[in-house]
């Protein structure tokens, strides 16, 4: 199996390849209708890099949204509403500038990832935050929304490594 460097770089070659634009239009539609998405009403979202799936569309909804905000190895909370302004990071991530919350509110995290595999794995980015945030708050609902060409069969997993609950594809 693949290193997970050579899969980032991989996924990330074939996420290039397509329509973002309109998968993100598409994956937003599915998540509204489904009944995790509708039961919460407190999301954390995250603000789109090149290339992933864009939630703005999101904010539409009446929810109280949040973004991450990272804090040494941490992620904070911070609520986020269509305008608010933000700061990009040293990570070179749109982060919020308003004063975080606990997490313990939230009722769904949208997870971003460069690829999930058949069994709720998720590759992300390598730094880790979203698997030291869930082992913090393992109850909260995690859901990735993901066009179905950054689906694996399997993707190296670890012990500190969490598992989504639900993936949304096209």
């Amino acid at each position: 199996m693949r290193t997970k460097a050579e899969l980032r770089k991989y996924f990330k070659t074939i996420r290039a390849s397509l329509d973002m634009v309109l998968f993100s239009k598409e994956l937003c539609k599915k998540l509204k209708s489904t009944d995790i998405y509708k039961n919460s009403k407190n999301i954390l979202i995250y603000y789109p890099l090149k290339n992933e799936i864009d939630l703005r569309e999101l904010l539409t909804s009446e929810k109280n949204f949040y973004l991450p905000r990272v804090c040494g190895q941490d992620m904070e909370v911070c609520p986020f509403k269509f305008g608010d302004k933000l700061e990009v990071s040293p990570l070179k991530i749109c982060e919020p500038c308003s004063n975080p919350v606990s997490a313990e509110i939230l009722d769904l995290v949208i997870v971003p990832a460069l690829a999930v595999d058949k069994n709720n794995n998720r590759l992300g980015y390598g730094g880790g935050y979203y698997d030291r945030f869930f082992k913090n708050f393992p109850d909260v609902v995690k859901v990735v929304l993901i066009p179905k060409e950054l689906i694996a069969n399997e993707l190296p997993a670890e012990e500190f490594d969490v598992k989504v609950d639900n993936v949304i594809s096209t």
